[in-house]
């Protein structure tokens, strides 16, 4: 919410300073995100008048224009492409020092002098309108001090509210919280209802329920075409961040901030009636104003034209029936929907609207005839016109009334853990709008209508905290035994893991748990997923099932901005739907990547990019945490894994996880150059650990037998050592790969793999023949099992 000053001191008076006035807004719960100067330092500009214009000799865009000040005539040579006779604009004077520091000095422009300078909005700090000059209103007194014309200097306060507060999505709704935080009133605001001149209506015919108890509206006929906006509004709207477009959708706005009811004004000539409220049917298609057409389903709540849909209910109008500078007969619509039949409709296209922002959150519903008559009074004062009656169809039952809640004395201090004096809180209440009664107890409450955020005691005890203030509840520490819980020795601690991979040079990622579904699709990871009812946009509307893609993401970003090497991990939660209806199962998991150089630049080892067995010891660098020899490596087909350097992570025989390269068209699809290798595995496999006990080494040497064979390359390093363990037994202690080699000497399809058996007994030194009857196993298992052949 963003608003000027003045328009709120208007409203409410107090003498407090703006830094005060900043400040207990943000203690109330108002948090001012942001104060923007407006106009100061405006010395020496003057509200003056284009008397004539004329071509510069020597330059196409200049003009050359006589320029009355109130004191006389001066030359100004301007490039603005709306300088005009007639116009009044700001003139900076000879001598006049602009906001931004540039100080006004006699100049020729091309051999033509110049004697101030017309001046833009921004160049005066006032707006972001740099297209011409700022157009003053036509009544303008010429000479006047522009700051007093404008009212200048004066500030925009832009507001930082949570969705509890949106009865101060309006300049009047702050208002009354300013008013409770520094004991004043706020003033009355009396709209009185314009009579009708005209008999002119369209029918209204809601078919919507509780969705849209109340539905005004109001013709108004003969205003003048182009009619242009009052100064006074388009500057607030400006100091309010909202650029002037036309007269009728500049007077819905300013309704908007002044009030908080969103309004939107049709072509009268574009309808013919009724006007209705229905829910939309699936496939139907609306173009809005900003020209997108969009395909609807019975989640959206629609405006009709009979039955033509004309506008999206609470959203934005349509395209066929929006208001032109030609428009002369105009209908004003002013309704209530309720936030349940708005909220995340808007997102759920892509988009974001004033009206939406406020509706989800809830408008008060007895706003939409006051709002009405305020805008028609404006409009008829800016472009006359003759209004007809208001017709309003209400469906009384769907209409939220105001529920009374009690607040108990006892409850209230203890909540807050002071005591607030009785007639403090009766102030505050009464000050916020509602209405207090007594009891023996406490209070009980009723709300104004415009407060959706008042249902329980604790909302009562909530307001009353934030506008007696905070900072005037002393901080005090809970009390009670704090029982300091020990690890237990079979849990690998979160941190350890952290550690591990932060010293296999990783940099940790948090990452959302809200994914964009088209990054799903390009991993073929849509199917099972859990959609979210109300995402925070189009973009994080999938739940996900997955840490690799958002970890991917990251990288491709930093891969983006020159980053060569790139190595990151993510502890996290992933998330699939359950097959049953019921909640999601969600799965911790540890997700790591890396693509670029395996090592750091240096001048000790050779450059060479990161492949599947870097990611495979980091991986395994992670088991040894749990001490745990059942890790097991098999061939994997996942979608998106390469095929031939991808692999399924089991452990006690259960699959835990994936690693591997990314599948080629995924990289490509992706935009990623060079190998990326990951790896995900769930969190509790890695931190699940035996109770460490303690074995004696074996007193007797151990014996060493290398061996190499020629095997088939489709024959796994870990199905040989799957078939040495069952052939020799407790007798192998350990087994290493030492070489593997491919090339000359060797068939097509076959490779040489050489490796260490080192025997020993824990009972027993182990003679020759022990020895030889081992290697002989050996040979037979291998040769048995996968048609090994030993090499000499």
């Amino acid at each position: 919410m963003k608003f000027p000053e003045s328009w709120l001191r208007e409203h409410v008076r107090t003498d407090a300073s703006r830094e005060e006035l900043a400040r207990r807004l943000t203690l109330s719960g108002l948090e001012v995100e942001e104060i923007t100067q407006i106009g100061g330092e405006l010395e020496g500009v003057v509200v003056a008048e284009i008397l004539a214009c004329e071509p510069h000799p020597d330059a196409d865009r200049l003009q050359v224009c006589r320029v009355a000040t109130g004191s006389g005539e001066v030359q100004i040579v301007c490039g603005a492409p709306n300088a005009r006779p007639g116009l009044k604009a700001p003139l900076a004077m000879v001598g006049a020092e602009l906001p931004g520091g540039l100080k006004i000095k006699p100049a020729k422009l091309r051999g033509i002098e110049s004697s101030g300078m017309l001046c833009s909005a921004k160049e005066l700090l006032i707006d972001a309108d740099a297209s011409g000059l700022l157009e003053l209103s036509a009544d303008a007194p010429v000479g006047e001090a522009l700051a007093r014309h404008l009212g200048l200097p004066d500030a925009s306060f832009e507001l930082k509210l949570t969705p509890n507060l949106a009865h101060c999505f309006s300049i009047r709704g702050v208002a009354f919280d300013v008013a409770a935080s520094f004991g004043s009133t706020v003033q009355p605001f009396e709209i009185k209802p314009v009579a009708p001149s005209t008999q002119a209506r369209v029918a209204i015919a809601l078919d919507a329920g509780a969705d849209c108890p109340r539905y005004c509206g109001r013709v108004i006929e003969g205003i003048e075409a182009g009619a242009a906006t009052p100064a006074w509004i388009a500057d607030r709207l400006r100091r309010s961040g909202v650029r002037p477009v036309s007269l009728l959708v500049d007077v819905t706005q300013y309704v908007m901030l002044e009030l908080g009811q969103p309004m939107h004004a049709f072509d009268r000539d574009a309808l013919e009636g009724p006007v209705g409220v229905r829910r939309a049917r699936p496939g139907e298609t609306l173009k809005l104003l900003d020209e997108r057409e969009v395909t609807l389903d019975p989640h959206y709540l629609l405006v009709t034209d009979g039955d033509r849909p004309v506008a999206l209910a609470g959203v934005m109008g349509g395209w066929d029936s929006r208001v032109t500078q030609a428009t002369r007969n105009v209908f004003l619509e002013s309704a209530h929907f309720a936030p349940d039949a708005i909220i995340g409709r808007a997102r759920k296209l892509g988009m974001h609207t004033d009206a939406s922002h406020r509706f989800e959150r809830g408008v008060d519903p007895e706003l939409p005839r006051r709002a009405l008559e305020r805008a028609t009074a404006l409009i008829l004062a800016a472009a006359g016109g003759q209004a007809g009656p208001v017709v309003e169809a209400t469906a009384d039952e769907h209409l939220r009334a105001p529920q009374a809640v009690r607040l108990r004395r006892g409850r209230l201090a203890r909540v807050l853990g002071i005591t607030v004096d009785e007639a403090e809180v009766e102030r505050i209440l009464r000050a916020l709008g509602m209405q207090v009664d007594a009891t023996p107890d406490g209070w009980v409450v009723v709300p104004p209508s415009s407060r959706f955020d008042i249902a329980i005691e604790e909302d009562l005890v909530e307001e009353v905290a934030r506008i007696h203030g905070y900072d005037r509840i002393p901080t005090s520490l809970p009390t009670g035994e704090i029982r300091v819980a020990a690890p237990g020795e079979g849990m690998v601690e979160e941190a350890a893991v952290r550690r591990q991979l932060a010293g296999r040079d990783y940099l940790e990622a948090i990452n959302y748990a809200f994914v964009d579904p088209r990054w799903l699709a390009d991993w073929g990871m849509e199917h099972g997923t859990v959609a979210l009812a109300n995402p925070l946009s189009s973009e994080l509307a999938v739940m996900r099932p997955s840490l690799l893609p958002g970890l991917v993401a990251t990288v491709r970003r930093n891969r983006a901005r020159q980053a060569g090497r790139v190595r990151l991990f993510e502890l996290g939660r992933s998330f699939s739907a359950a097959s049953d209806a019921q909640a999601p199962v969600e799965t911790r998991r540890v997700a790591a990547v890396a693509c670029g150089p395996a090592v750091a630049e240096q001048w000790g080892e050779a450059d060479r990019e990161v492949d599947f067995f870097d990611l495979k010891g980091d991986l395994e660098s992670l088991f040894a945490l749990t001490a745990t020899s059942a890790l097991r490596f098999e061939r994997a087909d996942v979608e998106w894994l390469h095929p031939g350097r991808s692999a399924r992570v089991l452990r006690d025989g259960r699959a835990v996880g994936w690693i591997g390269h990314l599948h080629p068209a995924l990289a490509a699809r992706l935009d990623l150059d060079g190998e990326t290798v990951v790896f995900e595995v769930e969190l509790d496999a890695v931190q699940s650990r035996a109770v460490a006990r303690a074995t004696p080494p074996s007193r007797y040497p151990s014996v060493r037998q290398d061996l190499a064979f020629v095997v088939p390359e489709a024959v796994s390093w870990q199905a040989m050592r799957d078939s040495l363990e069952q052939a020799l037994g407790p007798l192998l202690r350990e087994v290493v790969l030492f070489d593997r080699y491919v090339g000359k000497g060797l068939e097509p399809g076959t490779k040489s793999l050489a490796m260490g058996l080192i025997l020993q007994d824990v009972s027993r030194t182990l003679a020759e023949s022990d020895v030889e009857q081992a290697r002989a196993a050996a040979i037979t298992a291998l040769t048995a099992d996968h048609g090994a052949i030993i090499r000499g």
